[in-house]
Formats: structure tokens, C-alpha cells, sequence
């Protein structure tokens, strides 16, 4: 569990199964993940939940974290800090954050908030870089990355098989390449 000054950030457990499901569903959010298709069931958001762990890989900083409001206990979306797949015939082994929010959560600045905990988390556990996605046209993550300090590296074919828009932030110390 990781506390910021208004979240708190955990691993999803099934019964974060109808809120995943709510904000997955919407086109809105779904565009910008993965294949960018909205789930269909809730069978959906449970299958998610149960591959949660293993997108993790074997790194203890790691996780798919629901991102909690302390005010109200609602998840306002999900913030992850994993091993980023790099595309066919690339070699990297690389760790991504990144962040989805349920539209009710939008322009409060939570994405850049638990954003910026898993950043220091991820730094915390020996990590000299991380990186972003981002599909090309979307214009708020990429703001949260430019307010994380993040570099633009442009275009990229480098993970996920696709073209999409890189950010790197060096660790404290770290030359930038």
C-alpha cells in the first residue's frame, strides 16, 4: 500500500470488480488502453483482476494499484508500475507507469499524484528509469508526464507492437543519455 496526501494506492481485489468495469467499459477511457476496445462484462474486470499480479512480473515495487480517494473511498482509477513489453525483435527491459481514471476522477490531478508516488517508489527500489506511453493523440496523460518531468522522446515503435508516444524521466543522479 502506498499513501499520498489525498490516495491511497493498493492492489485490486475482486470486489473493485463493478468500479473497473465502469470506467472500462466507457470508450472514453478504453481508447487509450491497450487494443482500446471497453470491456463488455464484468467477467471482464474479474479476468483483469486475477492477471493483475502476474503484469507485475517478479519485481517487489511493482503492481497494478487501485487508486483510492481518502475522502470517500471511491477508486479513482488504476496507476501501474510495471515491466513495459518491448516490441518484436526489441531488446529493452524497461519498467512503465502509468495511470487510467474513471471520468468522475478526471482534472483533480490524481493521475499526477499517484503518478508521482510510483515514480518515487520505483527510484526507491534501485530503478534508474522509467517510462510512459502514451497513444499519439493523447493530449491529457501526456501532460501528466510533461508535469512529472518526464522527456519527450517522441514517436516510438519500441514496446507494446505499436507507434506511440515515449516519455522517459531519469532517476536522481542519473546521466541523460
Amino acid at each position: 500500500m502506498i499513501e499520498t496526501e489525498r490516495l491511497v494506492l493498493r492492489l485490486y481485489t475482486h470486489d473493485d470488480a463493478d468500479r473497473l468495469f465502469d470506467m472500462m467499459r466507457r470508450i472514453e477511457v478504453a481508447k487509450w488502453s491497450g487494443e482500446g476496445v471497453p470491456m463488455k462484462t464484468i467477467d471482464e474486470a474479474h479476468t483483469r483482476i486475477d492477471r493483475m499480479p502476474s503484469r507485475a512480473g517478479d519485481r517487489p515495487e511493482a503492481g497494478v494499484f487501485a487508486v483510492e480517494r481518502k475522502d470517500n473511498g471511491v477508486v479513482a482509477g488504476m496507476a501501474v508500475l510495471v515491466p513495459i513489453p518491448a516490441s518484436k525483435d526489441v531488446d529493452r527491459e524497461d519498467e512503465e507507469i502509468g495511470w487510467h481514471l474513471h471520468p468522475d476522477s478526471w482534472g483533480n490531478g490524481f493521475a499526477t499524484e499517484a503518478a508521482s508516488a510510483l515514480v518515487a517508489r520505483g527510484f526507491a527500489a534501485g530503478l534508474t528509469e522509467l517510462y510512459a506511453v502514451t497513444k499519439p493523440d493523447n493530449g491529457p496523460s501526456q501532460a501528466v508526464c510533461r508535469r512529472l518531468g518526464m522527456e519527450d522522446l517522441g514517436l516510438r515503435t519500441d514496446w507494446y507492437d505499436q507507434e506511440l508516444r515515449a516519455f522517459c524521466l531519469k532517476g536522481p543522479g542519473e546521466p541523460v543519455k
